[in-house]
């Protein structure tokens, strides 16, 4: 049986405030792009963020789709993938 699909947007910007997530440009947004499952959007994430660790208001956020997809799928349908 295949493994589910568990959509990961993975996006990042320079932040206008560092106490909301809120971008300084929308149009320069670094949209990542979208993993089948957490573990590789953690992955890309995590490259992200260290490349730009010297911008203190630089952020990379990893975004559950398919909890936007699909509102039933709870915090726990990551959990098993990333313990997989």
């Amino acid at each position: 049986m295949a493994k589910k699909q568990l959509l990961h947007l993975v996006i990042g910007g320079e932040l206008a405030r560092l106490d909301k997530p809120e971008f300084v440009d929308l149009n320069a947004v670094d949209i990542v792009g979208v993993f089948p499952d957490y573990k590789s959007a953690h992955v890309a994430w995590k490259e992200r963020a260290q490349k730009t660790v010297d911008n203190a208001a630089m952020r990379y956020f990893i975004i559950h789709l398919h909890r936007l997809i699909d509102p039933g799928a709870g915090p726990e349908a990551d959990w098993d993938d990333l313990h997989d």
